[in-house]
């Protein structure tokens, strides 16, 4: 009885104190910051500036980020959301929550104005004095993905997930007919949806990932117009002056698809890891189009008609199987062999029925029907091994060959002298070699090579016989002061007749990293590129298909730099800072061109959680040969930054 007392009173409270109670400890920080952007008009051409720039005006959030924890797991153990750029042409948004070990959310988000309209490309009437880009786009592209995974982190995870990638807006596109091009405005839609679950087997020597899913797919394109047309052709044929005086084409795609999905990751022994990939899917696709046109058409010869309509169909189907399989194994401490294998394979059965009619000021319409079943086959193969070489604790060799070879069957092109199947193949060897040099404390740099030699290969434009070389060095000259180097060198020749295809590019850079005191007053980041490309090929000129030559030559400087400055200050903590730097671009060749962006950041903390900021930029572009594409424009931002 007296031990039972003494036990009551050393868990009853002493009079006058309180009994601690649990704390829910919940943890919650992020930033905020918030921005106003000025922008100054933009003398010179302001569809170059949007193609090369393409900030606007206005209000924007230039970047968000909250975290919170919760203890008591009512809800979810973390969450974070994470947002950057909102009101600039590329933002994005994600979301990441879970409850340990019950469920676990992923949300991600992205969106991208796109905008191309730069006078001098796929413009066959500059010469005349057309500033009109046939292929330019005003686009709006977004992206979203999500995922819910169960019981993340145990041997059994099962998931699923949506995504979906759409893109809508408006761009110019040609009417073509024989003779002569119309560009002309369109509409542009498009949509993929993906749906996707499965589940991840997770053991001690192994893992496997089982995923099943379809996609959903639909784009459609819409050209109308009543305006007259005079095309790229201004010189009369044959005395007759083509033209377009109204046109409507209705272009649509849907297609769909399902497909299987494994992934095999194991480690039977300390010595070996194995890996194995495998995929099957097959997708079928239903093409619809028609088409309109008046005006004064060229059909052949000395005839000329003057109105067209034109009904398509088709249809596609492709089944597709790629496989994977390498594995790794440690024959010794400082020996590794790795060994992988991949094969694609797919092809693709399709057929279209075109049906069109041919209307005559003169003469009876005439009627075209044309059915054409057609079929792709192509296969590919890799297999690669590589043999790793730790000559000390500092030093790694590696040594391996690669073997690349495949086929392919399509239907021979029109202008072709023989209707037969066309056939293709790719056989190359490629020889690799690396080094990895850790021996000094302040030196570490990395060379990787790749030499290959092809009997054939599916393109003119393919790596053919070719030698890459890759560097990579870091130094740390000082505590202070650490220094990046980089190399690239990329050689390919096609000799194989008809192909008359040589391109030559050379690359080096080298950074700087200086931070004296650890950058608390003073910093500096400083890069700089030197690259050189040249690329030569030959090509058939439209309409007699007479030999004529490209040449294309780039000898590019690119710059940047950045100093920051710390302010003096009474207080430690709120410090003012000073950034000042800029980038710049010259380029000589076939295309010059001069890019300046100079900078300037003067940044006011008011306390450790409030803080403003005020940003200059000046944007910059000459080319000497385009003048009319250059412009020039200051942009002031100012903002505030929110801290919790």
């Amino acid at each position: 009885m007296k031990h039972g007392a003494l036990l009551l009173l050393a868990v009853l409270p002493v009079a006058g104190q309180q009994t601690p109670t649990a704390v829910r400890e919940k943890a919650t920080f992020g930033t905020l910051d918030l921005g106003y952007r000025w922008t100054s008009t933009v003398p010179g051409d302001f569809a170059t500036y949007r193609s090369v720039v393409n900030l606007q005006e206005g209000f924007r959030v230039r970047g968000l980020d909250f975290h919170s924890s919760d203890s008591s797991r009512r809800l979810y153990d973390r969450l974070t959301f994470f947002a950057d750029s909102w009101g600039d042409p590329y933002n994005t948004a994600r979301l990441d929550t879970e409850r340990s070990g019950a469920w676990r959310l992923r949300f991600d988000y992205r969106n991208i104005d796109y905008y191309n309209f730069l006078p001098s490309f796929a413009n066959p009437g500059l010469e005349q004095g057309s500033l009109v880009n046939q292929r330019s786009f005003d686009i709006r592209r977004r992206f979203f993905d999500a995922e819910l995974r169960l019981r993340p982190g145990k041997r059994v995870s099962p998931y699923v997930g949506f995504s979906r990638d759409s893109g809508y807006g408006r761009g110019i596109t040609p009417f073509v007919t024989n003779g002569n091009e119309y560009p002309v405005g369109t509409t542009l839609r498009d949509q993929t949806n993906n749906y996707r679950g499965g589940v991840d087997l997770e053991f001690r020597r192994w893992h496997l990932t089982l995923e099943q899913g379809g996609t959903h797919f639909k784009d459609d394109q819409l050209v109308f117009t009543a305006d007259r047309n005079l095309g790229n052709r201004r010189l009369p044929l044959l005395g007759q002056n083509l033209f377009l005086s109204q046109a409507t084409q209705a272009y649509g795609a849907r297609g769909e698809s399902v497909y299987s999905r494994g992934i095999f990751t194991a480690a039977p022994i300390d010595a070996v890891n194995l890996y194995a990939q495998f995929q099957f899917s097959q997708p079928k696709t239903d093409i619809r189009y028609t088409e309109g046109g008046r005006g004064l058409f060229y059909l052949g010869a000395t005839r000329f008609f003057n109105a067209l309509e034109s009904l398509a169909s088709g249809e596609a189907k492709q089944p597709h199987t790629s496989a994977a399989f390498s594995a790794e194994v440690r024959l010794h401490p400082r020996i590794r062999i790795f060994e992988s294998v991949f094969t694609d394979r797919l092809h693709n059965a399709s057929s279209l029925l075109l049906v069109q009619q041919l209307f005559f000021a003169a003469s009876p319409a005439e009627s075209e029907r044309i059915f054409t079943p057609d079929r792709l086959v192509m296969n590919y193969n890799r297999q690669q091994a590589e043999l790793f070489v730790d000559v000390t604790t500092k030093i790694t060799l590696r040594g391996g060959h690669r073997y690349e070879w495949g086929d392919a069957q399509l239907r021979a092109p029109s202008l072709a002298p023989v209707p037969n199947p066309q056939t293709g193949e790719l056989k190359r060897h490629v020889a690799l070699a690396g080094v990895n040099f850790r021996a000094l404390k302040k030196l570490v740099f990395n060379v990787d090579y790749e030499g290959g030699d092809a009997e054939r290969s599916y393109f003119r434009t393919s790596l053919h016989d070719y030698h890459q070389l890759r560097g990579r060095a870091t130094i740390q000259a000082l505590t202070s002061l650490q220094l990046l180097a980089n190399f690239l060198l990329l050689d390919n020749e096609n000799p194989t007749p008809g192909a008359g295809y040589d391109l030559r590019n050379l690359a080096g850079g080298l950074s700087l990293r200086w931070t004296p005191g650890g950058g608390r007053r003073l910093s500096f980041l400083g890069d700089y590129t030197r690259s050189r490309l040249r690329s030569d090929i030959f090509f058939r000129s439209l309409p007699f298909l007479e030999r004529a030559d490209s040449f294309y030559r780039d000898n590019a400087h690119t710059a940047t730099g950045i100093f920051e400055l710390a302010l003096p200050s009474r207080h430690k903590v709120v410090v003012p800072r000073l950034s000042l730097g800029g980038t710049l671009l010259r380029s000589s060749g076939s295309r010059p061109a001069r890019y300046y962006q100079p900078y300037g950041r003067f940044l006011v903390p008011f306390s450790e959680h409030v803080s403003a900021y005020a940003e200059w930029r000046w944007y910059g572009l000459t080319q000497p040969f385009y003048t009319f594409e250059g412009f020039r424009t200051h942009h002031l931002l100012f903002g505030l930054k929110l801290s919790l």
